[in-house]
């Protein structure tokens, strides 16, 4: 057996070293939430014996990046530097939260600490302004500057959850962001406010005030401070020529009873006046270039601690005054090494002190250390616990994600989540969710026990999603519900009576093909006539007869309808409701003013409909190749066919030789615009993701959630549709085709798609089936990553998107793969991923392409490595093997 190279066994003991360190680390501090953001994987800090964690367990949205190189000096500070290296911003969203859940739950205090260090990693030069709260309550703004650091402090008594939230709200002002997070829990017998549960204190300043090393930006924090707050050296009191004293004495602060246990490098120097006839007085607006606010009150905390050996006998006596108001009923007598700390809320008229020795002192009045807090009080009520509780165990089980869905559902109204309808009562009462709409959300699996919570709820809109399984009994006992939509699911068997007894409840429940509506319910029952005298082979014919009319439905192209609409008189009846008139299409676009597009189809005009909706009006040109057979396939398939990420349809005109297609209107037009040279907007790598992530979920649907799948047949980027929330949605069935189960093709001599975006089976076979679709679905995501189209000329020759990649893919080359424009401003990880997903998909056979689900999961993890991993864009593209990133040359290569 081979003797291990000596450098392998170095770095294996060394990393068995760090582990322990870390390990041991841990034990020392085990109650401790330490969150380096931006950070990959987690460390022990060696100036601190802290261990961090990187994000990702904490926080759903945003995006890691590094400070600029020149910026990580500047920020190289001994207590905090390796933290202010790296950060996550958050350029989605108005509001996005950290959620921490500290071990000892709720009812405990907790010191919560946010650094930031903007250290220009955006190389925009451009600071941001932000705002910060802490749950639902407006904790600071932070308006941060170039070169430097600011961080954040809070203490807070959570009463009714155990769980802590930290949100960043864009304000407009710039991108948000956060370098470090941690929590501290605290004992209860400190930092008290008259109602704990009711305020916040906000730490102002933290000074010791006596040491005589004043460094600027010095800091002790922990291991010298149990607690691990900040302490801000300062010489406040230098220049009024006072004295600072200090000891050599060891202190055992293990012997000292105090509970606020102040680190020794504070208790061991104080500031003492000249002498006992001069007081220590401070007005803070005259010191600190920003002064409290005087629309707050605040908490004063002083620390003494006597230090000197006075001669038998003599003591040191003290008042103290804030604002002009004593702070204690008597004066104060230190005693040597016993620690004091006296604590005062002020009024709202800024904040002065004195401290003073009394007549009776035999030295002058002295102090270790000073804090204010300002208070936060009383606290906005957040989203009554229960109904809390059920969005968000919602949320988990059918694994929702948007933006929006981030901190507290209800508080602050204004980012109340998506689909939710909250009640705010004037009375300082907790909000009730009274609606809420989850229709098209693709939730699956069965009505969670979840929605029976919901007391005060009054609608709920489940529809056009894939719930699946009985309708559960508990809705009925919902006490408000009066509106309750189902529509358009796979629910089965029959309908709770209780729910049907309900006069005041309306509820929709078509288009779930096996919910039975009648009562009572009955199983099918097939009846065979019965044969009196047939021969064998009579029968045999019959059977085969039989089965050939069989053959030749199950083979013929369908309209793939809502599974209720399944008769033609229904189907009649669905577009006789959505047809317009000719002079109503002439109102609606004000006799086509409004010009926004123009394809194969005809022009597409901006109209609004009566009730002010706005929408896009397609009419077909008299020269179009698309006739009549793709305007009604386009009619009955968009009609009947629903998906959040497919545009609807909201009525078509045929009348007086005019033909017209009236959609919903997607406010930012197709992806073809986006993408072009001449759109000065780059979307960034991860809108890309989300755009490709939407455009998969509706070509699942199409494939897998219609109950005949369909083949769109013509998938290419101007057919993405973007809406005003950028959400990706597909547009244009005129050339799509239905087909009874996922093994039948469709033989076709006809064309069909455009040149680039074409499955090259089709051309040598003239099949079409789902992956033909996956084959144009790879086009359009090869063209997102590049920001090249399939085809496109250059100077006299043709290049092809294909020839153009492979080179690049066999020199691993990534930063000249993806879209220039992007600058590198990508997750190398996630870009790698997305290209190989993108070469599987335009695989020469079909057979050897994924399912577009495949694709869909791919694609999720791309974005979750854009979203929760270290931004590499800065690694050169031959150093990925070495640094650990994704290497798909060995794949990719033999494609």
């Amino acid at each position: 057996m081979e003797k291990a190279p000596q450098w392998i066994v170095w770095f294996v003991l060394i990393q068995l070293l760090l582990n322990i360190c870390a390990a041991t680390l841990d034990a020392a501090h085990p109650d401790f939430i330490n969150i380096d953001c931006g950070e990959s994987r987690g460390y022990p800090d060696p100036e601190t014996g802290i261990s961090y964690q990187a994000d990702m367990d904490f926080v759903e949205t945003g995006t890691n990046s590094m400070v600029a190189p020149e910026s990580r000096t500047d920020l190289d500070h001994s207590l905090f530097g390796r933290q202010l290296q790296t950060l996550r911003f958050f350029p989605k969203g108005k509001k996005n939260c950290y959620t921490l859940k500290p071990k000892q739950g709720k009812s405990k205090n907790y010191l919560i600490r946010a650094f930031f260090a903007y250290g220009n990693y955006d190389f925009k030069n451009q600071t941001p302004t932000f705002d910060l709260f802490l749950n639902v309550d407006f904790w600071t703004t932070l308006d941060l500057d170039y070169i430097g650091y600011q961080f954040a402090e809070i203490i807070h008594t959570p009463t009714i959850s155990d769980t802590i939230q930290v949100c960043l709200v864009n304000t407009g002002r710039g991108i948000p962001f956060i370098s470090t997070l941690e929590l501290r829990p605290l004992t209860n017998s400190i930092y008290l406010t008259p109602s704990p549960s009711q305020s916040l204190l906000v730490l102002d300043t933290r000074v010791d005030v006596g040491s005589t090393e004043f460094i600027s930006g010095r800091f002790t924090r922990f291991k010298d401070d149990t607690y691990d707050r900040v302490w801000r050296v300062d010489n406040i009191f230098e220049d009024k020529g006072w004295n600072k004293i200090n000891t050599s004495k060891y202190i055992d602060v293990g012997s000292i009873n105090d509970s606020y246990k102040l680190p020794v490098e504070v208790l061991m120097s104080a500031t003492a006046s000249l002498n006992h006839s001069f007081a220590l007085s401070l007005d803070y607006d005259f010191v600190w270039t920003q002064p409290p606010e005087k629309s707050f009150r605040y908490y004063v905390y002083f620390h003494f601690f006597e230090i000197e050996e006075l001669p038998a006998g003599q003591k040191r006596v003290i008042d103290i005054t804030v604002n002009g108001q004593n702070i204690n009923s008597e004066p104060i007598t230190l005693e040597y090494l016993k620690p004091v700390t006296v604590s005062k809320v002020t009024d709202q008229d800024g904040l002065r002190f004195n401290i003073s020795a009394t007549s009776e002192s035999d030295a002058p009045p002295i102090l270790n250390a000073i804090e204010t807090h300002k208070i936060i009080s009383p606290l906005t009520p957040p989203t009554y616990q229960t109904d809390a509780d059920a969005i968000r165990d919602i949320k988990k089980t059918y694994e929702i994600y948007q933006v929006e869905w981030q901190g507290d559902p209800c508080v602050p109204e204004k980012f109340e989540w998506l689909g939710l309808r909250c009640r705010y009562d004037n009375n300082n009462s907790n909000p009730r969710i009274f609606s809420l709409n989850l229709s098209a959300s693709n939730l699956r699996g069965q009505i969670a026990a979840s929605f029976s919570h919901f007391t005060e709820l009054e609608s709920l809109d489940l529809s056009s999603n894939g719930l699946s399984g009985p309708i559960p009994k508990f809705l009925a006992k919902l006490p408000k519900l009066t509106i309750l939509n189902l529509s358009g699911n796979k629910l089965i068997g029959s309908i709770p009576k209780a729910l049907k007894d309900n006069s005041d409840l309306a509820m929709s429940l078509d288009d779930n093909p096996d919910l039975c509506l009648r009562d009572p319910c009955k199983k099918k029952k097939h009846k065979f006539p019965i044969l009196s005298i047939v021969s064998v082979s009579a029968l045999t014919v019959v059977i085969l007869i039989s089965l050939g009319i069989w053959i030749f439905k199950m083979k013929k192209p369908e309209v793939a309808v809502d599974p209720t609409v399944s008769t033609n008189q229904e189907v009649s009846e669905y577009l006789r409701n959505r047809a317009f008139s000719y002079s109503e299409v002439l109102e609606i676009t004000n006799n086509f003013q409004n010009l926004i597009g123009e394809g194969g189809f005809g022009k597409v005009y901006l109209g609004t409909l009566k009730d002010n909706t706005q929408v896009a009006v397609k009419l077909l040109s008299q020269s179009s190749r698309q006739g009549y057979k793709e305007f009604r396939s386009e009619v009955e398939l968009s009609i009947v066919v629903h998906h959040k990420h497919l545009v609807s349809l909201t009525g078509y005109c045929e009348e007086s030789g005019a033909r017209a297609l009236i959609y919903e209107y997607m406010a930012n037009g197709d992806l073809q615009q986006h993408l072009t040279e001449k759109n000065s907007k780059v979307l960034r790598w991860d809108e890309r993701l989300q755009v490709a992530i939407d455009a998969a979920k509706g070509l699942e649907y199409l494939h897998i959630g219609c109950k005949t799948p369909i083949i769109h047949r013509d998938l290419k980027p101007s057919n993405i549709l973007l809406n005003k929330h950028m959400v990706a949605k597909i547009a244009d069935f005129g050339l799509s085709r239905a087909f009874e189960n996922e093994m039948d093709s469709h033989l076709s001599t006809r064309p069909a798609g455009t040149p680039g975006f074409i499955d090259p089976e089709f051309h040598r076979s003239g099949n079409l089936n789902q992956k033909s679709d996956v084959y144009s679905f790879g086009m359009i995501l090869l063209q997102l990553i590049t920001g090249h189209p399939p085809i496109r000329r250059e100077l006299e020759d043709i290049c092809f998107i294909i020839d153009w990649i492979r080179p690049k893919i066999e020199c691993r080359d990534i930063q000249a793969i993806v879209d220039l424009r992007l600058a590198g401003e990508f997750n190398i990880s996630s870009a790698w991923k997305a290209v190989e997903t993108a070469m599987s998909c335009i695989a020469p056979q079909s057979t050897q392409r994924p399912e577009i689900s495949s694709v869909l999961r791919e694609l999720k993890e791309c974005l979750a490595m854009e979203i929760g991993h270290t931004n590499s864009n800065s690694i050169p593209s031959h150093q990925i093997n070495h640094s650990g990133q994704l290497d798909p040359i060995t794949t990719l290569s033999a494609r």
